[in-house]
């Protein structure tokens, strides 16, 4: 008889806010989906309300942002984590911003390292915008750091989360009228070309669908943005070349009608098994 193939399933969602998230019907999604892993971003709230927001979740890491109610990053799993790491570098600059945390844990796969990534949003010719490009020099640094872990010891790495750049015109319903602006600069999607070109991570998502428009995951609350899917693919789970092998699916859970949504983002969901 074949021996049974073990699976992870993985979800990372922008939830908006997590008390919001919970009030407009995200436990519903998470009862039936159930992940092994659940990344969160923009928590936004202490972290007695996410554990309280997260009852089928023993172990949650969670770093707030020190502005409150502002960003504030998770992961959640059944199993305990041998190691939590909070910020993209050693420097401690983003130690207090909420944008970053990652956990060691064993896993069905084997050894696996999860990060749980929310990236500024930016504007063009700001703080906040020095601060991004500050923040994805770091990831730079930090992704090829993982991808050195994972090709020499066999530790696969998977970050994911909100990254707040589109990579290409299919990751964006409107390329030519955001051309110029925060989340589809040149300059921001040269470090999606870094990642995927010399330090080899996958884009999972695009692995599966291929070359398509979107998915998209977000869409703004505004307008007919979510009726007519003029939306953005920013959300993501990047994985190291082993872990992409053992890739089977990503879906891309869009809530059947507006009224429905329990976030202007849509949960990312992938499986793998091996």
């Amino acid at each position: 008889m074949a021996a049974r193939k073990k699976s992870l399933v993985v979800a990372t969602v922008n939830v908006n806010g997590v008390r919001a998230a919970v009030r407009r019907g995200m436990h519903p999604w998470l009862e039936t989906r159930g992940p092994d892993v659940l990344l969160l971003q923009e928590v936004r709230a202490p972290d007695a309300e996410l554990r309280k927001a997260l009852p089928g979740y023993a172990h949650v890491a969670h770093t707030e942002a020190a502005a409150k109610g502002r960003a504030g990053v998770a992961v959640a799993a059944h199993a305990e984590f041998s190691a939590v790491r909070i910020g993209v570098d050693d420097s401690g600059y983003f130690e207090t911003f909420g944008r970053w945390i990652e956990v060691d844990l064993d896993t069905a796969l084997g050894p696996m390292t999860f990060v749980s990534a929310y990236v500024h949003s930016g504007e063009v010719g700001s703080a906040q915008q020095e601060d991004k490009y500050r923040f994805l020099d770091a990831m730079d640094a930090r992704l090829a750091h993982l991808g050195r872990v994972a090709a020499d010891t066999g530790r696969e790495a998977l970050v994911a989360g909100d990254l707040n750049i589109a990579h290409t015109e299919r990751d964006i319903r409107n390329s030519k009228g955001n051309r110029g602006k925060a989340g589809f600069l040149e300059d921001e999607r040269a470090h999606f070309d870094h990642w995927f070109g010399e330090l080899g991570w996958v884009d999972a998502q695009r692995r599966v669908a291929g070359d398509v428009d979107g998915p998209y995951a977000w869409w703004s609350w505004r307008g007919q943005a979510f009726d007519r899917d003029t939306g953005w693919r920013i959300d993501y789970q990047l994985v190291t070349p082993g872990l992409a092998q053992k890739l089977r699916s990503v879906e891309t859970d869009r809530a059947p009608s507006y009224a429905e949504r329990f976030s202007d983002h849509a949960p990312v969901v992938a499986t793998y098994a091996g």
